[in-house]
């Protein structure tokens, strides 16, 4: 009698009986699948609104894809290993004895939607996703092979889980459930599709760090002058969530708070609760302004340079002799068009910015302001108003100064709360003239004169969409959030009269060190409010809040460092453009030689929801408004590590590009501190070293040496 065995459930596929003769265990099975994912189409940014378009995301299959049993588990298809090719409507058919994880590999040439894919991306499906379609052999299910299925694999390495766990972590991630996770996109919601979109730019660049043969992370570990192995597929799909050390967060939220230097809050007993939060969380204790006043700075949070910009002029001032319709695009314009101070164009028209660089790749931006006049218009200040008042309140013992809820100013909305030259979406034209403007300009409750505002708002004008997008998560990746100008504690001099009366009341908690404690009390609302949202308490969600200010309070000399060489007087005309032939030139621009020099230090500190993260880390290192350009461009993928010039603006000048353009780089042929003088991402790596002595004439740098923590401040765990 011929001895029977019951087949494993993982090899079932697509055998019809229950139990065959032993020897047949090994019969071949067939899986069966699609690749799918998404076709994504950038925006279309003109001069003006109305030649723009928006972008859009659509599920797509692959056609042409060489789809394989990852038999040795190693993240690509090699010689020998059973493989097919993926049909019009994106479907395989794979017969094999040995079921197994698979490996989709896309090309350049397969089609994507019916595209040309145009970049290559290695796909994947765990071998536990393709046993549970083997289950029943009755029904034959499909294996679909994503860049979701691809995270969930990734997740599984990189944090050593089992199959069910990385799953049911992605799913929580996304709000979806874990089967919908595994599933091919064409029934996808917009949020996975847009995940879709983000995860497809990481794996294809993790396949361009193979195919360019980066040198390992493991060996670079061991020593950082290693120029071999080269990097493994699935090391760089780790490698990409990781960009110069900077993890990959989903949603990032800036406070930036107004004109107060390092001095003026650490451990003040005005700002006991920023210092709490600092205390809590991780500080970066050398971080430079770029420049003074508001504006340059707001530029070069938003694209790392002021170019030459060092005034609070309106973006629609031009130069002297210059037509406004030469330099503004073609849309209704705020009145008031002056020429520019120093005859520098404040109108940014086509210059690389991290809202822009944002909605290329998929992804979304948020600029939420504060006291905005309802239905004003974004690009124009805020005005006084005598008919929005906020109700009088009386200062009492424990509150000495108002703020939530005890407001001080009991007179009008005080002029230009909302500030133009505060918001970094307004002076850049290819900003202004795209679809996401209007819609990602959006504002910011919680402040003295909300009820009020919301009494004289026109039909669908929310005074606090924040808090409504904190609730539905309909926030961008990167968030900045701009209090108004007393909530800031920026300050603002125009008293308004009481209502009825003749007389005037002081602005007294929007001055001096009430406005400070004013500035903290909102801080630790919004805080409140972010860490009180789902998006927050969701466990697999990366969040990080930052609170920044935008500059110190310095009066005089050079008070930078990552960008500009400090020591002297530059002399460069502009910066350093590479033209078609490769060669490097200098661009001019209108008092460039004058931008870029800093303001001092100030606050800097990093929360966010990971457990596991490191906390209380201090790190000393010289940073700036151009490393966080640098810093949000390896957190969102903006730009190739290998590739200076992929960074925007000044946020390229490391120095390694320095030391390499140095001829055409007259302002740091001086420079007394290589390392001071370029920029660098906010990663703790340079360990100061013990004999540092710092340049001359920074009394404010505290760099005495190695840090007693070198942990990474951005780290999730």
């Amino acid at each position: 009698m011929l001895k029977t065995t019951l087949i494993s459930s993982a090899v079932a596929g697509a055998v019809l009986a229950l139990s065959v003769p032993a020897h047949a265990a090994t019969a071949p099975v067939t899986v069966r699948g699609v690749v799918s994912g998404t076709w994504f189409t950038p925006p279309v940014i003109a001069n003006s609104p109305a030649a723009s378009a928006a972008s859009s995301t659509v599920a797509s299959v692959f056609q042409s894809v060489k789809v394989c049993i990852d038999a040795n588990d190693n993240g690509v298809c090699d010689t020998g290993e059973a493989s097919t090719l993926t049909k019009a409507d994106g479907s395989f058919l794979l017969a094999t004895r040995t079921p197994g994880a698979l490996v989709a590999e896309v090309s350049a040439t397969s089609l994507n939607g019916g595209h040309p894919a145009g970049q290559r991306m290695v796909l994947r499906a765990a071998a536990d996703q393709v046993s549970a379609a083997l289950i029943n052999p009755l029904v034959p299910a499909k294996v679909a092979i994503s860049p979701l299925t691809t995270e969930v694999v990734r997740m599984m390495e990189e944090d050593r889980i089992s199959f069910e766990s990385a799953k049911n972590n992605l799913a929580i991630r996304l709000n979806v459930s874990s089967d919908t996770v595994l599933a091919d996109m064409t029934a996808a919601g917009a949020d996975l599709l847009k995940e879709s979109v983000i995860l497809s730019n990481r794996f294809a660049f993790a396949a361009k760090m193979v195919d360019r043969r980066d040198v390992s992370p493991a060996a670079l570990a061991a020593d950082p002058g290693a120029t071999g192995p080269a990097i493994t597929m699935k090391e760089a799909h780790q490698a990409a969530m990781n960009l110069e050390g900077i993890p990959r967060y989903d949603h990032v939220f800036m406070i930036v708070l107004e004109n107060k230097a390092t001095s003026s809050i650490k451990n003040s007993v005005y700002a006991p609760r920023i210092n709490a939060y600092l205390n809590a969380g991780n500080q970066f204790t050398s971080y430079y302004a770029t420049g003074n006043p508001s504006e340059p700075n707001r530029l070069a949070i938003a694209a790392g340079d002021d170019f030459g910009i060092t005034d609070d002029s309106a973006f629609n001032c031009y130069p002297s002799g210059t037509a406004a319709a030469n330099a503004i695009e073609d849309l209704p314009l705020p009145p008031g068009v002056n020429a520019c101070n120093n005859n520098t164009n404040h109108n940014i028209k086509s210059r690389p910015n991290l809202f822009n660089a944002l909605t290329s790749k998929g992804m979304s931006w948020r600029v939420y302001s504060e006291s905005k006049n309802p239905g004003g218009d974004w690009r124009k200040d805020g005005t006084a108003d005598a008919t929005i008042t906020a109700p009088d309140y009386l200062y009492t013992a424990n509150d000495p100064v108002g703020a939530i809820g005890t407001p001080g100013l009991n007179v009008r909305l005080a002029g230009a709360l909302y500030a133009a030259k505060h918001n970094g979406s307004v002076f850049f034209q290819n900003v202004r003239s795209s679809p996401e403007f209007l819609k990602n300009n959006r504002t910011l409750g919680g402040g003295q004169w909300d009820a009020a505002l919301a009494a004289v708002a026109p039909a669908g004008w929310n005074v606090d969409q924040f808090g409504d997008d904190l609730q539905s998560g309909d926030v961008g990746q990167i968030n900045i959030l701009e209090p108004d100008q007393c909530d800031d504690m920026h300050g603002v001099t125009l008293v308004g009269t009481l209502p009825g009366s003749a007389t005037t009341k002081p602005a007294s908690d929007c001055s001096g060190s009430p406005l400070i404690y004013r500035g903290d009390k909102y801080t630790d609302y919004l805080i409140k409010k972010i860490q009180a949202s789902p998006l927050w308490n969701n466990p697999q969600k990366r969040v990080a809040i930052v609170m920044m200010f935008d500059e110190g309070t310095a009066t005089s000399g050079f008070n930078s460092c990552c960008g500009w060489n400090t020591s002297g007087t530059p002399v460069a005309l502009g910066p350093l453009v590479r033209n078609a032939d490769g060669s490097v030139s200098v661009e001019s621009i209108t008092n460039y030689k004058q931008g870029n020099k800093g303001h001092g230090t100030s606050i800097f500190g990093v929360l966010n929801n990971q457990p596991g993260a490191p906390k209380g880390v201090v790190d000393s290192d010289a940073y700036s408004h151009i490393s966080l350009v640098r810093t949000l461009q390896d957190m969102f993928q903006l730009a190739d590590p290998a590739d200076d010039w992929s960074y925007m603006n000044r946020s390229k000048y490391s120095q390694k590009f320095i030391a390499a353009n140095i001829l055409n780089l007259p302002e740091y042929a001086g420079s007394a501190d290589a390392h001071f003088d370029a920029v660098r991402p906010m990663n703790h790596t340079y360990v100061i070293p013990a004999g540092y002595v710092q340049k001359n004439g920074y009394p404010t740098i505290k760099q005495v040496g190695p840090d007693a923590d070198q942990r990474n401040g951005w780290a999730l765990k």
